[in-house]
């Protein structure tokens, strides 16, 4: 496979630093090539503004209107264009993060917000009667397969179904349904590691060795089944969930997951 690995954390001896680095030893071993965008590293720019779409920049600036017209003329910046060859090579893309703020790291979201563009992410396919555009296991995307491998500070009852913090699978939904099940990549389910400020080296042994397991089932790991949009269980254009298709007492998020 051809993986790439795309990390946010701003110190390399940190967890997440020895994730990263155990990913790249472990494939690379098992054969799979990969490449790596450590954005602090990179000293990743994450805020969009007008300097990313150069001549095709509007004023007042139009994000998304600017940033398809900048990708269709082959106009966005180097740093972009490369992150979106990137992404467009990798079979499988590794999101290596922690969970801040019930979200990842803002050097993180700017990578999406500013390699995700119109035309390439989003505002792709035929919108119809019928369909409403590739999204949703459709897209520029598809074929393509990511896991989230996160770091959780608290305890993982506190992101059980009753806990304060909510559902660990409510809290990444927008990411893995919003963000990456969007524009066609099908996501397995998250490797999520909890209590991690209280984790002593002893416990590092353990945690390395079921790091490196799911990564050696990449390929084997069937991903979560989110619902396609243009298939069939969606009223389009209202993209409402059609009646009767609900599991019994499933509400909320997991309205959009089969079975």
């Amino acid at each position: 496979m051809k993986i790439l690995i795309v990390h946010a954390h701003p110190e390399p001896r940190s967890l997440n630093g020895a994730l990263k680095d155990l990913a790249v030893s472990t494939l690379e071993a098992a054969g799979h090539e990969v490449r790596v965008s450590d954005l602090y590293a990179m000293n990743w720019k994450a805020v969009v503004d007008a300097a990313d779409y150069g001549p095709h920049a509007s004023s007042p600036l139009q994000v998304a209107r600017d940033s398809g017209r900048a990708f269709d003329a082959g106009a966005l910046t180097a740093d972009v264009r490369a992150e979106q060859d990137k992404l467009l090579w990798a079979d499988t893309i590794i999101f290596q993060f922690p969970l801040w703020w019930y979200s990842m790291p803002a050097i993180l979201k700017g990578w999406v917000d500013r390699v995700f563009t119109f035309h390439f992410a989003y505002g792709v396919g035929e919108h119809s009667d019928v369909r409403y555009g590739d999204r949703y296991g459709e897209g520029t995307l598809a074929g393509r397969r990511a896991l989230l491998s996160v770091t959780v500070g608290g305890r993982e009852s506190h992101y059980a179904a009753r806990g304060i913090n909510g559902p660990i699978d409510d809290l990444l939904f927008p990411i893995q349904h919003g963000i990456l099940y969007y524009p066609g990549i099908e996501v397995l389910p998250p490797f999520v590691l909890y209590g991690v400020d209280r984790m002593t080296d002893e416990d590092y042994p353990d945690v390395a060795k079921a790091w490196k397991q799911r990564l050696l089932t990449l390929e084997s790991t069937d991903p979560i089944p989110f619902r396609p949009q243009n298939f069939g269980d969606y009223d389009i254009p209202s993209l409402q969930l059609k009646p009767g298709l609900e599991p019994a007492g499933r509400t909320g998020f997991g309205l959009h997951v089969r079975g």
